[in-house]
């Protein structure tokens, strides 16, 4: 499956669009509420079935003909996610796994609406139909495969995109380089690697960090409710929504570059939820998991090999010419002399040579966890 994301143009129909999610929005609250009052009286689960009979009768109500502005797929499609959410809540309970059941979303924040087979058109061009509308988008590339579904999604910024599902698998046929590096991740440098072929950290937060600041400011010194906190709002969105975009670029174009230049590449297993205890916003802006799942499947389509070591493999300790470990190092010691074989070490590019070493001896599948309750990110081999 492939996914394909376009924009559509700034244009005054666009509020036909919001309308929609809007109204996605009050759908979905009412279904929770059914839900949590059916459960509060009867002691009962209400089934996607008998909830979607209920909707399609609330439709030709005077009350609800509003609702009529979506699509009959989209209201089934929030329907059926409602209710594979309560499907995974009760299994969780059965194996003793706090959560919550699904709740209520404020209208701004909800964001999007699901088309599976009706109710939208690919014309020629650049043109595609939704509902009664015709809207212009941004095709950045053709679409390939048939598809399966699209959805209409809204940031906070108040732009709108489309995403369009297809059953087309990518795949790519890339020269072997017969190249393999190991890499140590890091915060003043990004990818220490073995081969000396270091990334530096584009740290793209810090960089607009004045432009938040003036945003926020700007925000604070609006009243609420006001118009122009509305505008002062938007603008801060908009900055935040380029660091977003920078560094979404910056991950994409190096995950293609490292796939393009070697055939192995050899990861350690960060524990994040540490890391972000104690630097804080740097982790969160150098973004590693984000990284991580982009170059998986970048690797996955080129058929490279992408192995992450355990996490509790002394990488930084031990010596990569003699296997001497060090057990005093302490985090402020970027630097270690070796007593053995005098070797005097750089403590990340040791550690890069470690990783690079202990994955090629071993080959075995390790994980990136973001933290420890969250499930790992597998990190899969891949046939040449």
């Amino acid at each position: 499956m492939t996914t394909y994301k376009f924009k559509l143009y700034t244009s005054k129909k666009n509020k036909y669009l919001h309308n929609q999610i809007d109204v996605a929005a009050e759908i979905y609250n009412h279904c929770i509420a059914l839900h949590k009052r059916y459960y509060r009286m009867y002691h009962k689960y209400v089934s996607n079935y008998t909830l979607q009979i209920h909707i399609t009768k609330l439709k030709h109500l005077p009350k609800y003909k509003h609702w009529y502005l979506l699509g009959s797929q989209a209201i089934q499609n929030i329907t059926t996610r409602i209710d594979r959410a309560y499907q995974l809540f009760f299994r969780n309970l059965r194996y003793n796994i706090k959560t919550a059941p699904p709740n209520f979303k404020k209208r701004r924040i909800y964001k999007s609406f699901t088309l599976i087979q009706s109710g939208y058109k690919l014309l020629d061009g650049n043109k595609i139909r939704l509902g009664i509308q015709v809207f212009k988008y941004s095709k950045s590339r053709d679409i390939q495969g048939n598809i399966k579904l699209l959805t209409v999604k809204r940031d906070k910024s108040g732009d709108i995109y489309i995403h369009i599902t297809t059953d087309y698998i990518k795949t790519e046929v890339v020269p072997l380089t017969g190249k393999s590096v190991g890499y140590d991740f890091g915060l003043k440098t990004f990818l220490i690697a073995s081969d000396y072929q270091d990334i530096e950290s584009p740290m793209f937060f810090n960089k607009n960090r004045a432009a938040i600041r003036r945003a926020n400011r700007n925000l604070s010194s609006k009243q609420r409710g006001s118009h122009n906190r509305r505008k002062a709002l938007l603008n801060l969105e908009r900055v935040h929504k380029k660091v977003v975009n920078q560094r979404e670029d910056f991950q994409w174009k190096l995950a293609n570059t490292l796939t393009d230049n070697y055939d192995t590449m050899y990861f350690e297993t960060l524990d994040l939820a540490s890391m972000k205890h104690r630097y804080g916003r740097k982790v969160s802006d150098l973004a590693f998991y984000s990284f991580m799942q982009k170059l998986q499947y970048v690797a996955t389509t080129k058929g490279k090999i992408i192995i992450c070591i355990d996490m509790y493999e002394p990488s930084s300790q031990m010596c990569s010419v003699c296997n001497y470990r060090y057990r005093d190092l302490t985090l402020d010691e970027r630097e270690w002399h070796c007593p053995i074989c005098n070797t005097q070490h750089d403590r990340d590019r040791n550690a890069s040579y470690n990783i690079l070493r202990v994955g090629a001896s071993t080959l075995a599948v390790g994980s990136i966890s973001l933290n420890p309750e969250q499930p790992p990110l597998i990190a899969e081999s891949h046939e040449l």
